[in-house]
């Protein structure tokens, strides 16, 4: 039997997780996994499920109409899939791969549930490392027309059928456009200097100043730059004797596994956003 998903957030209520599972017990699931978080702040409730058999194997549509009733009853913003259906990912990179090497390492030992029909670089130096794993890799210039640039990339988007978006390095600032068309779609990973090192050169600069710890962001893109829902974070200790360079390395390695992590916790539906914040259900 396949496992489901099934993630919802509403206004807080008195019996609201028994309702949820009630309900999927009344259609004969069993339950696998249950994790519930009530924001007593602004009275939120947020919940995600793994549950398998019962109505939703037999007949699928019934489920869901169902639960579409319970959730309207609810007030709630509700999801529901199979979990081991791939979630088709195109991945963004500019020049540096190592992020972008990190996702394929884990996409090829299926350690993500990700399906990649593309990756989309405004460079090429990613190609050859892309193409040996079987992927396509298309190239859009950004060099002398970004809005046409944009709109090339909005419409590969949409004709590959992206249901996620990975930037993974890619250095370009995604418009308003994209971000709202994909909201809570699209995830981004920077080192965490900003916005007190923004610029050119954060690693030199954070180096100059002595910092003891750096790190990386893993986030939702939206439409203020690198003001998203955090998903994740990594951090690293600074030791006295590191060089600039040895701040690099620290901060690639805090930017490929905080990625990593942001990336599983959207695809197994771990994460449910609300307002600015993201409540995440780790493994």
């Amino acid at each position: 039997m396949s496992t489901h998903i099934l993630k919802l957030n509403c206004p807080d209520a008195v019996g609201l997780l028994a309702r949820i599972t009630g309900f999927i017990a009344a259609s004969g699931g069993n339950l696998l996994d249950v994790s519930q978080y009530t924001d007593t702040a602004s009275k939120w409730f947020f919940a995600r499920l793994a549950f398998t058999g019962g109505r939703i194997e037999i007949a699928p549509e019934t489920f869901r109409a169902e639960a579409e009733k319970l959730a309207i009853e609810m007030n709630a913003d509700w999801t529901l899939r199979p979990a081991n259906r791939p979630v088709r990912t195109v991945i963004l990179v500019s020049k540096e791969g190592h992020c972008l090497a990190d996702l394929l390492w884990r996409w090829r030992s299926r350690e993500l549930n990700i399906e990649i029909p593309a990756v989309i670089s405004n460079h090429d130096s990613a190609r050859s490392l892309v193409e040996r794993e079987g992927i396509a890799f298309e190239k859009i210039d950004f060099t002398t027309d970004k809005p046409d640039a944009f709109s090339k990339l909005s419409s590969r988007l949409r004709e590959l059928g992206a249901e996620f978006v990975i930037l993974a390095r890619f250095m370009q600032i995604l418009p308003n456009s994209i971000c709202r068309e994909f909201a809570g779609r699209v995830i981004n990973i920077h080192h965490s200097f900003l916005p007190a090192f923004v610029g050119a050169n954060p690693y030199r600069r954070a180096f100059e100043r002595g910092v003891k710890l750096i790190g990386a962001t893993c986030h939702y893109a939206t439409e203020d730059l690198d003001e998203g829902p955090i998903i994740e974070q990594e951090v690293s200790r600074v030791e006295h004797y590191h060089e600039p360079e040895d701040l690099v390395r620290l901060g690639r390695d805090c930017e490929r596994l905080a990625l990593a992590r942001g990336v599983r916790y959207h695809v197994e539906d771990r994460v449910l956003v609300h307002g600015n914040r993201a409540i995440v259900f780790r493994d």
